[in-house]
């Protein structure tokens, strides 16, 4: 069974497409969270996500929209909040707030969390990394670890992956915004059953996105970053 592993969209409809037209052939897709936030097109990509019946974790922007409060948030984490708010209908947010913290996928043998299976705001650093995760993630979801081959999050927009005897713990990196340095649009395909992982990356029109930002009236930082995997 070959997964493609999706995080943190964050708005970017562009990104999203590129990612979409350039993942190989695949048993399904899997999404560890903040579909929305920052970018100028969240109902489009919720839009897309929902279409395609992609498994979904919540992310802590998901959250903060379907809440409509975002504490702790910086001013452009904020402005990408009030701007979801806006640009999304009732049945969106719903969607977005029914989202799980946590779940299994591929017949309960992958669990999908955003942060960490004991805190989905927790950042996992790749030096976290370790097989230990995937029980933890069996203990939160009420499961055997011995019938997990691997756990998937997001949240740190660092695309990373680590094989231990326990199993693949993987971070397939932002779709909408990656944070590693490398600005092109990140994913991964997780090949279950041979427990390995492929990191893929896909270029994207990142001057295209930062126009729309200026034109969605979002802070101009958001789009300009971009360009500089940051």
């Amino acid at each position: 069974m070959r997964l493609g592993l999706l995080s943190d969209i964050h708005g970017n409809r562009i990104a999203l497409e590129a990612v979409l037209d350039d993942i190989p052939p695949v048993d399904g897709l899997v999404c560890a969270g903040d579909v929305v936030g920052y970018n100028p097109w969240p109902a489009e990509c919720v839009t897309a996500v929902r279409d395609r019946s992609i498994p979904t974790v919540q992310g802590n922007h998901d959250r903060a929209v379907a809440a409509g409060s975002a504490p702790g948030f910086n001013a452009m984490a904020r402005a990408g909040v009030d701007h979801a708010r806006e640009a999304l209908d009732d049945d969106a947010i719903a969607w977005l707030d029914g989202l799980p913290e946590r779940r299994t996928v591929a017949e309960g043998r992958v669990a999908v969390v955003h942060g960490h299976p004991d805190n989905p705001d927790h950042y996992t650093q790749p030096r976290e990394f370790a097989g230990g995760l995937i029980g933890s993630a069996a203990d939160r979801l009420g499961v055997d670890d011995g019938d997990l081959d691997a756990l998937v999050l997001g949240h740190t927009h660092v695309q990373h992956h680590g094989v231990y005897p326990e199993g693949v713990v993987v971070n397939p990196g932002s779709v909408g915004q990656p944070r590693d340095g490398d600005p092109r649009a990140a994913y991964a395909v997780l090949d279950v059953d041979e427990r390995t992982v492929e990191e893929r990356r896909v270029e994207y029109d990142t001057d295209a996105v930062a126009a729309g930002v200026v034109d969605a009236g979002l802070p101009e930082r958001i789009g300009s970053r971009l360009a500089e995997g940051r």
